[in-house]
């Protein structure tokens, strides 16, 4: 349903007001899990090429310990991005006023556990 006349320079004035407000838009930007995401993503990319500058300096003036803690820095940032990347795809989901799943932080349900998570909330009409 389209809005009337009024309702729209309403919205206007009000998309207006809310666009000129420097906090509310770091408050909105702070809450998005998109930035989130592209941070986390940049710090694991920078992590990733100052141990591949470790590896090169560490071959370059022969000192293998540099060499193997660049390399180290560069797995930990690879893994960082890899489950950050992971993070960004996963839906995250707040229940509001409801009942919520059995999944605690962190712990993946087993087979039967999901199998009576969706036994319980199949249709009310197959049963």
């Amino acid at each position: 349903m389209p809005l009337s006349e009024h309702e729209q320079r309403l919205f206007e004035q009000i998309e207006q007001s809310l666009a000129e407000d420097p906090k509310f838009a770091s408050a909105v930007r702070a809450s998005d899990p998109r930035f989130h995401a592209r941070r986390r993503l940049l710090v694991a990319v920078s992590g990733i090429i100052a141990g591949l500058a470790l590896v090169v300096y560490g071959t370059v003036s022969k000192t293998p310990l540099l060499g193997v803690a660049g390399f180290v820095v560069m797995l930990g940032s690879a893994a960082f991005a890899m489950l950050s990347q992971r993070r960004a795809q996963s839906p995250d989901l707040h229940v509001v006023g409801g009942t919520t799943s059995r999944r605690l932080r962190g712990r993946r349900l087993s087979l039967v556990d999901r199998l009576e998570e969706r036994w319980r909330q199949r249709p009310e009409g197959h049963r």
